[in-house]
């Protein structure tokens, strides 16, 4: 695998973290496939991406579909012939106490941020299998992966879940030189993130990270494509903590 004309695959594409690894990918030479299901956001970081000259193309896609994430991978290799890196990154919230669940939004919750990413390592690292690329998937965690915090029952769970696919899976491919890497993300400016400003969780979370500022998505684009490179080849069945010291903080 090569540093330049590599293709990466990027869920959650259409906005926060995945609209700027998205962006930073594709300013360091990538071809990216832009995912999500999300179409107008979607197609204007496709838009911006092709305005500073770099390549891209738009899938939209429902991650709690195993067919959609299939095909997602499919696209990418008919559109650019391979696939080096996928980034499964869609999520949601998913608030709620234990004894208060939404139904609804706790079965939505697993869905797109477990399922979703379990479709996302079997697609790729079967593509990549088949294409014989030594490539790497990277998941989404969270620092709520390790640690509690009220009313985010589901979420805690998938995030958790996202942590233990990513080294289970990494032991399973690592016969085929494909590494999986989860990332753990503290307070991120995102828009889930800014969906908890009204209830005094922001204010909270600011108080626990490295400077007092959520971070930004920009930062986390950067951790990724670092993970992303052969030189970083020593990180396999790992969780890096990008999280600005709110784990370790607290």
């Amino acid at each position: 695998m090569t540093t330049s004309k590599r293709v990466a695959v990027i869920t959650g594409g259409a906005s926060g973290i995945g609209r700027e690894t998205s962006l930073h990918f594709a300013r360091k030479g990538d071809r990216v496939v832009v995912a999500d299901f999300n179409e107008a956001g979607g197609l204007e970081t496709v838009e911006q991406i092709v305005k500073e000259g770099g390549e891209a193309i738009f899938v939209k896609v429902d991650v709690s579909k195993q067919e959609e994430v299939d095909a997602l991978v499919d696209k990418a290799v008919e559109a650019y012939g391979r696939i080096d890196v996928m980034f499964n990154n869609a999520g949601i919230g998913g608030a709620g106490p234990v004894l208060d669940q939404n139904m609804d939004l706790y079965h939505r919750t697993i869905a797109i941020n477990q399922h979703g990413v379990a479709y996302g390592i079997m697609a790729a690292g079967r593509k990549m299998r088949e294409l014989g690329i030594k490539g790497i998937i990277i998941n989404t965690a969270s620092v709520f992966g390790f640690l509690a915090s009220p009313g985010t029952f589901a979420y805690h769970a998938t995030k958790g879940a996202v942590i233990m696919m990513s080294k289970s899976a990494a032991l399973d491919l690592s016969p085929h030189g494909i590494r999986v890497v989860a990332v753990a993300p503290g307070a991120v400016d995102t828009p889930i993130i800014q969906g908890y400003k009204d209830n005094g969780m922001l204010d909270s979370m600011r108080a626990k990270v490295m400077g007092g500022e959520l971070t930004k998505p920009e930062a986390l684009a950067k951790t990724v494509y670092l993970i992303s490179l052969d030189e970083a080849e020593a990180i396999n069945g790992s969780v890096v903590m990008a999280d600005q010291g709110y784990a370790s903080f607290k």
